[in-house]
C-alpha cells in the first residue's frame, strides 16, 4: 500500500485478470507497469490522491487502470498528451469489465483511426449489450 494513500495496491489476481484479458485481445503476453498517478477524487481543496495503476502499451496505444478503492477503477487510453480517451464511464466495480470495455472501445476507435466505420454503437459484454457505450471520450 503507499504511504500516502488508503487505496490497496493491486493484488497478484488483479493483475492476473487484466493480463489474462490482454492475452485473449492481443494472443500474447503484454508487459504490465505498475505505477502510481495523481487523481482528485474528492472535490478540491483535498488534495490529489496516490492511486496504484497498472499501465501497458500495445499497438501504438498507451492505457491505464487506476484502482480509487477497494474494487473501484478508471480507466482510459491515448496515443499522445492531446489525445486521450475514456470509456464514458467514471468508475467500474469490476475489474474485469473495466478492462474488457477499455479494450473494446480502443479497438472501435482503432478502426474508425484506420477509416474502418465500426457499424455498431453498442459494446457487449458477457451477451449484454451496453446502451451507455457512444464511442470513445475524448478527455
Amino acid at each position: 500500500m503507499n504511504e500516502n494513500s488508503t487505496i490497496p495496491d493491486f493484488t497478484s489476481n488483479e493483475q492476473h485478470i487484466v493480463s489474462q484479458a490482454l492475452l485473449e485481445r492481443y494472443g500474447k503476453l503484454v508487459s504490465l507497469q505498475l505505477a502510481d498517478s495523481e487523481l482528485q477524487l474528492e472535490p478540491e481543496p483535498a488534495p490529489p490522491s496516490d492511486c496504484p495503476t497498472i499501465f501497458w502499451s500495445e499497438r501504438g496505444a498507451d492505457f491505464v487502470i487506476c484502482k480509487v478503492g477497494e474494487n473501484r477503477y478508471r480507466c482510459q487510453f491515448f496515443y499522445s498528451e492531446n489525445e486521450q480517451f475514456g470509456t464514458g464511464r467514471d468508475i467500474y466495480n469490476d475489474l474485469a469489465e473495466c478492462v474488457t470495455i477499455l479494450l473494446q472501445v480502443q479497438a472501435d476507435h482503432e478502426k474508425t483511426r484506420q477509416g474502418v466505420p465500426s457499424g455498431a454503437s453498442r459494446v457487449e459484454l458477457d451477451g449484454k449489450v451496453d446502451d451507455d457505450y457512444h464511442g470513445p471520450l475524448v478527455i
